[in-house]
């Protein structure tokens, strides 16, 4: 089908955004409903609430989608088959890459012309997994949540096993419904989530060299941000700042630190801050509330309360506690 004919057809189904600002030429799809996915490459909808797509199947090929899901997919590009863009960085997918979205999350596709797509995906709405265990523990799955240039870059052995998950979850999308459908669907889905838990965590061994770089970018900035001065002025560092500083997303960054640390780079911070507060409160005069001030706190009761927690004593009786060791 010409893009042209998409386009109009765009027009009649999906109304302009007032949420997002875009040109002529492009439209802002809200993802809502897997239908509305499935009505964009001409696929069959069997499931209101959860789909296994094939998109060599596909009847319609967009040359360029910019979509704001809200619902969850997870796709696998069997070949490289165009370009996303997350804002302004662009991710060229390759042979063998898992990307996920959540929704709230936004993104781009550019399809070049006659591009022969072959992918599998998986859709699915929030109100199916309601009620379930996947329901209460979709936040863990925290990939959901990572940019699309991280994405999982799968082994042969990791793509059949995909593949068969995705099988085993349309073989029951095709079972009549009953009692049951529900929960082994979602039951089914989570198996194939705790799968891609297990990849990445393959994958941030096997990039152990460009993780420690990582931490080491994260150490030097972490001593960059305190030793500035800009605490006074912008409070305490955020896990998002770092991130942004070496283009991570905040959970790829999060979960990147963990693997390398066994800390939260919440902790990881807290712990710089409390290492730089003794310093300040043994070999200084300055007052608490001054130390706590140029750390980046508004009020000095809470640096109190974080440095009794993670040291054991107040600031005033570990200062005494060094001047005693004098």
């Amino acid at each position: 089908m010409k893009t042209m004919n998409l386009t109009t057809e765009w027009d009649k189904v999906f109304p302009k955004s007032d949420k997002v600002a875009h040109s002529k030429e492009e439209k802002m799809i809200h993802l809502d409903t897997v239908d509305t996915y499935n009505r964009l490459f001409g696929l069959e909808t069997k499931h209101p609430l959860v789909a296994v797509v094939d998109l060599s199947e596909a009847t319609k090929i967009p040359s360029h989608l910019a979509l704001n899901y809200g619902i969850y997919a997870l796709f696998l590009k069997q070949v490289k088959c165009g370009d996303i863009r997350y804002g302004r960085q662009i991710y060229d997918y390759q042979e063998g890459t898992i990307t996920s979205f959540a929704p709230g999350q936004v993104s781009e596709v550019e399809l070049p012309k006659g591009t022969s797509i072959k992918a599998m995906g998986l859709l699915f709405h929030p109100d199916l997994i309601k009620g379930t265990s996947l329901g209460r523990e979709i936040r863990s799955y925290s990939f959901f949540s990572y940019n699309s240039n991280e994405a999982l870059h799968l082994s042969e052995d990791e793509k059949a096993i995909f593949s068969e998950c995705l099988k085993n979850i349309r073989m029951e999308l095709d079972h009549p419904i009953d009692r049951l459908s529900k929960r082994l669907i979602s039951r089914n889905i989570q198996l194939l989530l705790d799968y891609c838990m297990r990849f990445y965590e393959r994958q941030f061994n096997t990039r152990a060299s460009v993780n420690s770089d990582i931490l080491s970018k994260f150490e030097t900035l972490l001593d960059e941000y305190f030793l500035s001065g800009r605490p006074e002025d912008q409070g305490l560092p955020t896990v998002r700042y770092f991130a942004d500083k070496v283009f991570l997303s905040p959970n790829y960054f999060g979960d990147l630190i963990k693997k390398e640390t066994g800390k939260t780079p919440q902790e990881y911070i807290q712990d710089k801050l409390i290492d730089l507060s003794k310093e300040m409160i043994a070999g200084t005069d300055e007052t608490i509330s001054e130390i706590a001030y140029r750390l980046g706190f508004q009020y000095s009761q809470h640096f109190n309360r974080l440095f009794k927690k993670n040291v054991g004593c107040t600031p005033n009786e570990y200062r005494r506690s060094c001047a005693g060791h004098n």
